[in-house]
């Protein structure tokens, strides 16, 4: 097969499962109808996705046997006329372990044309890194807004005025701008002239978004939604009854949320006690606490602050083996791919950018942010010189995720079939047949393949049929044409 088709199914085989970009369908009983929020969720994702008909995800991502691969291709075809606009597919034939599959290319939607709807329903849906969802109202106007230039952050706040502001916040950052740029903007000595050319202010000092959030007393009083909302996935030990831990809501002005955001890491991640080369011994985190904070940072800085976006927070959830930060608004400027390549300091938020360059944490006395385009690499070596995989990143335009990995689920895929498993599964795709049948078929003794049986059944890949003195037969299940 085509070595980029290779590289994506032996990737798909490494995570267990599919990816925010492909999609992979068995397609053994024809097209299944879980097809069309896929199409929509790819041509709504930036940069499109990739969806493969004759692969079990199940059965570790094993060729299925396809009795008409051209009437599937028709099929897909006529299928991506039922949106609107139309979804753009490049189709082509592939090989999977010498078995044939259906690769269909699903382009991106123009932005201008987005969300890609189906138009019998009005019906549209975005791709997450764990499925395809229905778009809310309120998602589709996210959409209909990333259609013009982002400058929510410059407008004034109503009902806020200079007392809004954190004196002990202001003064960190006047001083910071004066001694770090005092041929620019930290040559006004009048310290309300300073903060009105800076944008924190509009005139009689009414604070902007920006410099609301940024240098706030509490932005929430005005902003309820922009928070972080921060939880832990029980752990196995725990009682049925508990649904979360060390939940938490993070308030307060973006740099003391960022301290109460490592805060919260500090006491929830997992540690283990390490020992250094010099003898040293440390605790040691789950995820390096280095990246966690530039992943927040961005979270807070590049979130988006239209209307439409004011009713979602900024979400992390911890889980056994991932965590997952997630924030309203996609990437502006760049894609996914130029991330941490090119040295592109694009940003949706530009004021609010721009003060938080000079913003202090109130607890350590570190910047904020650099904005210089350094915080996807730094979180790319701090993942790698703490042995984890690389960050995912996940643009769904209206919607960003990053996703770590545990070392633990990095090394330790979804377990895979055993040959003999492989052999009768693969013995059954033609249709349902006997145990004497599969004898015959694979020239093995009847009890290993009973026992091979029994192990797809109790994974639910395989359907007996019949038994107690009636024909035996056994077939896959239909959950593998998915």
């Amino acid at each position: 097969m085509p070595q980029d088709l290779e590289d994506l199914v032996s990737a798909l085989r490494a995570s267990g499962g599919d990816t925010t970009a492909v999609e992979v369908k068995a397609a053994a009983g024809g097209l299944p109808t879980s097809l069309t929020s896929s199409l929509s969720a790819l041509a709504n994702l930036a940069g499109g996705g990739t969806i493969i008909l004759g692969l079990d995800e199940r059965a570790g991502f094993r060729p299925v046997y396809l009795a008409d691969p051209q009437a599937l291709k028709q099929g897909l075809a006529a299928k991506a006329r039922a949106f609107t606009p139309p979804v753009r597919l490049s189709i082509d034939d592939g090989t999977v372990d010498e078995q044939p599959v259906i690769v269909a290319r699903v382009h991106e939607c123009d932005p201008s044309a987005k969300p890609c709807r189906v138009t019998a329903t009005g019906a549209a849906y975005i791709r997450g890194y764990d499925g395809d969802f229905l778009l809310s109202d309120l998602e589709v106007q996210g959409f209909l807004t990333a259609r013009r230039p982002p400058l929510f952050d410059r407008r004034p706040v109503d009902g806020a005025g200079p007392d809004d502001l954190d004196p002990d916040l202001v003064a960190s950052y006047l001083a910071t701008v004066r001694e770090r740029d005092g041929t620019g903007l930290g040559r006004f000595t009048d310290d309300g002239e300073l903060l009105r050319r800076a944008g924190v202010t509009v005139s009689e000092g009414q604070p902007t978004v920006a410099g609301l959030l940024a240098l706030g007393v509490h932005p929430q009083q005005f902003f309820p939604r922009y928070v972080i909302q921060a939880a832990a996935e029980p752990l196995p030990q725990d009682s049925p009854a508990v649904r979360a831990r060390n939940q938490i809501t993070i308030t307060g002005p973006i740099p003391r949320m960022l301290d109460a955001a490592l805060d919260w890491a500090r006491r929830t991640f997992d540690t283990k006690i390490v020992e250094r080369a010099d003898g040293s011994v440390t605790d040691e985190p789950a995820y390096p606490l280095l990246a966690f904070r530039e992943i927040i940072a961005n979270a807070l800085i590049h979130r988006d602050l239209d209307d439409w976006s004011q009713a979602f927070a900024v979400e992390v959830r911890l889980r056994r083996d991932r965590l997952v930060v997630t924030n309203p608004g996609g990437l502006y400027g760049i894609t996914v791919d130029r991330l941490g390549n090119d040295a592109v300091t694009s940003a949706r938020n530009g004021l609010l950018v721009g003060i938080c360059q000079h913003v202090r944490s109130a607890s350590s006395g570190g910047r904020v942010i650099e904005a210089l385009a350094s915080g996807i690499p730094t979180i790319t070596q701090a993942l790698s010189n703490h042995g984890l995989p690389p960050a995912q990143f996940i643009d769904a335009n209206i919607r960003f995720t990053v996703l770590l990995r545990s070392s633990a689920s990095a090394t330790n895929p979804a377990p895979t079939l055993n040959t003999t498993e492989l052999r009768v599964y693969d013995a059954l795709a033609p249709g349902p047949q006997t145990v004497a049948e599969l004898q015959t078929t694979l020239s093995l003794t009847g009890p290993n393949i009973r026992k091979a049986l029994r192990s797809l059944r109790n994974r639910g890949l395989v359907h007996q049929n019949g038994g107690r003195g009636r024909p035996t037969t056994y077939r896959r299940t239909t959950a593998t044409t998915r």
